[in-house]
């Protein structure tokens, strides 16, 4: 690729807000339900899926009614991946969730994260980017981003769509796990916004 054009892709890649490369997954620790902490780094040497969720949120709803975002917890974590749900809407919005209500939501879902947790300031979301919900991440053991983006490539909020879409996070899951690159490291999230 010519050098200009590497620029324009970089740079359009940057306004859409991004990474074009791998980069190092920042530590946090949040709240669970239970009110234990969870630290990003306990899960070192482990792959790790962060998503970006808000139970009002019609995008969100679309994964949950149709059971999309429940089968691939499950699917994922009987590969010992580790699925961390993560509320970011700031505790003075009218949409916020505390730990509790967060681990009611999850369970009246069916859900099986291994932690739902609760951001209430706002600031590991804003250390991501984080954009949307959903907007996921795939952390690799050793600590870098190597999915940002959709969950797939169906950018609508009807659950019929779910079934038929094109998943970028198994996809990436299933070529890390079998220890190729993972092809599309970086797409556009959709669905709405966080609430900062």
């Amino acid at each position: 690729m010519p050098t200009s054009l590497r620029i324009i892709v970089a740079t359009f890649a940057l306004a859409a807000g991004i990474s074009s490369a791998a980069t190092s997954a920042p530590d946090f620790t949040l709240s669970d339900a239970a009110g234990n902490a969870v630290k990003l780094s306990d899960f070192r040497g482990k792959y790790v899926v962060l998503e970006w969720t808000n139970p009002d949120c019609p995008f969100v709803r679309k994964h949950y009614t149709s059971g999309n975002m429940q089968a691939l917890q499950k699917e994922w974590g009987a590969q010992n991946v580790v699925w961390l749900a993560i509320n970011s809407t700031n505790s003075t919005s009218y949409e916020y969730k505390s730990p509790q209500q967060m681990g009611e939501w999850m369970t009246a879902k069916g859900a099986s994260p291994k932690a739902a947790l609760v951001d209430a300031t706002s600031n590991t979301g804003r250390a991501y980017g984080a954009k949307t919900t959903p907007h996921m991440f795939v952390v690799a053991p050793e600590g870098n981003v190597i999915y940002n983006g959709a969950i797939d490539d169906r950018r609508s909020s009807n659950p019929a769509d779910a079934k038929a879409a094109n998943n970028y996070v198994r996809a990436a899951l299933t070529e890390a796990l079998a220890g190729k690159p993972v092809t599309v490291a970086s797409t556009a999230p959709y669905g709405c916004s966080v609430k900062y």
